[in-house]
């Protein structure tokens, strides 16, 4: 078990949110926080290559749109950071890309900034990203913390938002040692959210995935769209790990390295729950070929976090830039050869588990 790098604060610390942004920066960038054994599933499917696919590479089609806002592709900057100034940068990275590229994107949690308003600007990207479509974050559990319709305006206020993410991380609440574990009676509170907040509400998992009764709920509690943010991907209860200020807590932390729903699965389980909803597809999505598996399974769009992550950190904007087009190739490429000349068509593209069935 490795030993702590980080001393946690306690909840009467001052600096806690913007410590803990910090911390996840560094570990993200610099451990390994992978799953062990437990994958995304998407490995176990594949599509019927079509050597006649009747198709002008050139003329395949990418394009999307999401909440009344189009996209080139049908890619999201999965929510990561904000809260401190490494984080501030890193979202305008981010964000003046995703407006180079025409993508999505979703900001950290900014519970930080509403308890201080002083790191607001860390995820003010608007000016450098006027057009894309951009998500706010709020972690649902804080609805049982005081938390109300206030202040997830001022969330999505706060960056000019398309639309709020509500994030359920149950499992990383409950590995940090200060972390809000109080989620009873917490789907009332959503719903009203979802009923009074005059932008969409997302549901997002944070990397264990959403099961098929669970996404019914949010479903009928008038969410707009689901994230299933399945296990496969990065492990949150790894990165508590890291951060664990006791060999006990790591240990509990580092128990639940294979815990989760696969990325695949959580999809299926969505899709079924929520026919006539947007489904994201994110947690350990690799490339573009991962990407036409998600959008084959049922998926509208698919995220990607700790890849956009490096790759801001290591080559600024351009990095990402070119990552983005070098998954959107992929796709591309993936759609061409399984005979799908647009989104449309991949999400009527049948995947396979065995070449005789």
């Amino acid at each position: 078990m490795p030993k702590s790098k980080t001393a946690v604060a306690n909840h009467n610390d001052p600096n806690i949110h913007e410590r803990r942004k910090a911390d996840h920066i560094r570990i993200n960038l610099e451990e390994n926080v992978s799953f062990n054994k437990l994958t995304t599933g998407l490995e176990n499917y594949f599509f019927m290559h079509q050597a006649l696919p009747e198709i002008d590479l050139s003329a395949v089609d990418t394009t999307t749109a999401l909440f009344g806002k189009p996209l080139r592709t049908p890619l999201l900057i999965s929510s990561m950071t904000g809260g401190t100034a490494e984080a501030g940068i890193i979202n305008r990275t981010l964000a003046e890309a995703a407006q180079e590229v025409g993508i999505a994107m979703g900001l950290g949690s900014q519970r930080a900034a509403i308890e201080d308003a002083n790191l607001a600007a860390t995820y003010h990207v608007r000016q450098v990203a006027p057009d894309i479509l951009l998500f706010a974050n709020i972690g649902a559990v804080q609805l049982n913390y005081s938390y109300g319709l206030d202040q997830c305006r001022r969330a999505v206020d706060m960056c000019e938002a398309d639309a709020l993410i509500l994030h359920f991380n149950a499992l990383q609440e409950a590995v940090q040692p200060e972390g809000d574990g109080n989620f009873a009676n917490l789907l009332g509170k959503v719903e009203q959210i979802c009923r009074d907040l005059p932008v969409p509400v997302i549901a997002k998992e944070v990397g264990w995935g959403f099961a098929e009764e669970t996404a019914r709920q949010l479903a009928n509690a008038g969410v707009a769209a689901i994230d299933v943010a399945g296990a496969g991907g990065t492990s949150w209860s790894q990165v508590e790990m890291y951060r664990a200020p006791t060999a006990r807590h790591a240990r509990v932390a580092g128990a639940f390295i294979d815990w989760g729903i696969p990325t695949a699965v959580s999809i299926q389980y969505c899709r079924r729950a929520a026919p006539n909803l947007p489904i994201f597809a994110s947690g350990g999505i690799r490339n573009g070929i991962d990407v036409a598996k998600c959008i084959a399974l049922g998926a509208n769009l698919v995220g990607f976090a700790g890849e956009f992550l490096r790759a801001a950190d290591q080559n600024g904007v351009a990095g990402v830039v070119e990552l983005a087009e070098t998954i959107t190739d992929e796709l591309r490429i993936a759609m061409f050869c399984a005979g799908a000349a647009n989104i449309a068509a991949l999400k009527q593209t049948r995947l396979h588990t065995s070449y005789f069935e």
